[in-house]
């Protein structure tokens, strides 16, 4: 505790320090003839004076042991202590002669802490490795180089002291970019904290005049957006800013050399047309506008997110792999989209118990539920980032954009589980229908058949000796007959009610009912497996009603249209939500499914039951 007061105490000082020198060089900017330098009445290294001190004792009141923010306080600090020496030996000497040492001493330090330490280190406040002190190396040999030639040596040594000293900055700048090419998620989102501050100072100075001086006013965003990298790098919206500052960067450039080639090509061959050679660049250039935009912009999604960063575009990939896959695969291809869309190493859905997968999931970092239209399907499970992408903050879009569809997806392969295991019911409920009709025929009709007849022969046989045997024989025989064309009827009842042909559906349904019901369209002529599935699921609809409802008033309607809709409402109270689907539910919806269509079973806002089935005609 007491070494973090001392250094938030020293940190204060020098950015205090930093201040009264700015203040000081004020004053004595005032007292100089105005320069042609820059239209603003201070310096650039005014504004790094000021603003990176500041930022500077920030973070190392907030991170003292970080050196980041001591490389901010030493650079910003000799930022003023340079301009204010060359401003007060103009003012005292006439010329900055005089005070070279001190002002090239000042400049060598700005240059040392803030174009090679800071990128160096910046940050996590360590080296790549060790190889890359031969960049501070070489700092400093430009420097040594650069003192010869201002204490000793002959002025022609400043040039090479010069490019050697840039030489050094620049590899400091490509450090960030391994460092950006090798690091987590986190410090990559430090990185890029850097990108949304640089077309600030970039894009004017690249501008050249009159536009330079601009980048002036975009000093402090560079030790501001540190800062915020180090102590706020969880911002949200980071990738957003810096998508939108690249691409205008971009697009500043571009058409600024769209522009200036247009009106040098004019210039060069159209020299009599000169005056409208500024308008022929200015369409031209807003011409390629727009393309250049787009052309921009999927290039910094690709580079921020790979394949691609827009939602929309994931959305029309997923709808185009959609239609062309069966639902097993369209799931799995919803996946893949996704999981490249978020960058993440893999994702997958949990469905009744099974999981499909897309990638290497290894432990989710996220669960998020599957909802179509208010029903809860499955989950989503997404894996962590990939360390080759950047962790895009758009993650959340992505997730809202592409979710509905891998629900729908999610939905589809239960449907089609849900099928095919009712099929299989349905095939096995035939195969077991088969054998008791095999059964009852054999066991009951045939033995039945066979007892009559044995009552036949010995009827046959008793006919002359005993007339009485015989007629108690043929009496006997008769009831059985009876028995026979009894059993028989209830086997064909069973295959097909034989009100169906009597009546038709509508008056076999009204039969059922007991009471007049509500028909829509013309019902003759509707396929025979139509007919007996709408009168079995209206058959068992009034058994629920009346067994388990305690239903009053049941109501039934008929309707034909492209399909038959069979609809049974009752009074009753409805069904409770924790009601499980007992048998004669599963067998109405078999019955629908066995002909592709559907029935569903649901409690009316003002009470009681709806059975709403489609069947396809």
């Amino acid at each position: 505790m007491r070494r973090a007061g001392l250094a938030k105490g020293v940190a204060i000082g020098v950015a205090t320090l930093a201040i009264v020198l700015e203040l000081v060089n004020v004053w004595v900017t005032a007292r100089l003839p105005h320069s042609a330098y820059t239209p603003l009445p201070f310096a650039p290294e005014d504004m790094a004076g000021t603003a990176f001190p500041v930022f500077g004792a920030i973070l190392v009141a907030s991170r003292p042991r970080l050196v980041i923010g001591w490389l901010l306080l030493a650079g910003g600090l000799s930022a003023a202590a340079n301009i204010l020496s060359a401003n007060l030996f103009w003012l005292l000497a006439g010329s900055p002669v005089h005070g070279r040492p001190i002002i090239n001493l000042t400049w060598q330090v700005l240059q040392l802490t803030l174009g090679v330490l800071l990128p160096l280190l910046y940050p996590a406040g360590r080296l790549l490795s060790r190889r890359w002190l031969g960049v501070v190396a070489l700092a400093v040999a430009g420097m040594a180089l650069d003192w010869v030639a201002v204490l000793a040596g002959p002025a022609a040594l400043r040039g090479p002291a010069h490019w050697t000293v840039s030489a050094a900055m620049a590899l400091a700048f490509v450090s960030l970019v391994v460092r950006f090419t090798r690091g987590g998620p986190i410090e990559r989102r430090q990185l890029l904290w850097l990108v949304v501050a640089l077309p600030g100072l970039l894009v004017p100075w690249m501008l050249g005049d009159p536009f330079w001086w601009l980048a002036t006013l975009a000093i402090p965003l560079i030790p501001a957006a540190i800062a915020v990298a180090v102590l706020r790098y969880r911002l949200f919206g980071i990738d957003t800013l810096i998508s939108r500052a690249l691409v205008g960067t971009g697009l500043a450039v571009v058409v600024t050399g769209v522009y200036v080639a247009v009106s040098a090509a004019s210039s060069l061959f159209l020299s009599e047309v000169a005056p409208i050679a500024g308008i022929a660049a200015a369409v031209f250039a807003g011409a390629a506008f727009q393309p250049i935009r787009r052309g921009l912009q999927r290039g910094v999604d690709r580079l921020l997110y790979g394949s691609t960063g827009v939602p929309g575009a994931l959305a029309g990939r997923l709808r185009h792999r959609l239609q062309h896959a069966d639902p097993v695969h369209g799931l799995l291809a919803t996946l893949d989209v996704l999981r490249e869309g978020l960058s993440v190493t893999g994702v997958a859905v949990e469905l009744d118990g099974t999981t499909t997968t897309s990638g290497s999931l290894g432990s989710a970092a996220r669960v998020i539920p599957l909802v179509w239209h208010g029903e809860p399907v499955g989950l989503l499970l997404v894996g962590p980032t990939d360390r080759r992408r950047f962790p895009a903050a758009h993650d959340e879009r992505v997730i809202a954009t592409l979710t509905p569809y891998i629900a729908d997806a999610a939905h589809a392969v239960r449907l089609t589980a849900a099928l095919q295991r009712s099929r299989e019911r349905i095939l096995s409920a035939r195969e077991e229908e088969r054998r008791r009709l095999r059964r009852d025929l054999h066991d009951g009709l045939g033995q039945s058949l066979s007892g009559m007849a044995m009552s036949i022969n010995a009827a046959r046989l008793t006919m002359r000796t005993s007339p009485e045997r015989a007629d108690l024989l043929l009496a006997e025989l008769r009831a059985g007959m009876d028995a026979v064309s009894g059993d028989i009827r209830q086997l064909v009842y069973g295959l097909r009610p034989p009100a169906l042909d009597e009546l038709g559906l509508a008056g076999a349904v009204e039969e059922l009912a007991g009471t007049p019901i509500e028909v829509s369209g013309d019902l003759d002529g509707l396929p025979a497996a139509v007919e007996v599935a709408a009168y079995r699921i209206v058959q068992e609809a009034l058994t629920n009603a009346r067994k388990h409802a305690g239903a009053g008033a049941v109501s039934v309607a008929l309707a034909r249209g492209e399909r038959l809709r069979v609809t049974v409402t009752d009074g009753g109270p409805g069904i409770a939500p924790d009601a499980r689907p007992g048998v004669g539910l599963r067998s109405m919806r078999e019955r629908a499914a066995e002909l592709g269509g559907t029935c569903t079973v649901r409690t009316a806002e003002a009470g009681g039951t709806i059975v709403d089935a489609e069947l396809p005609l």
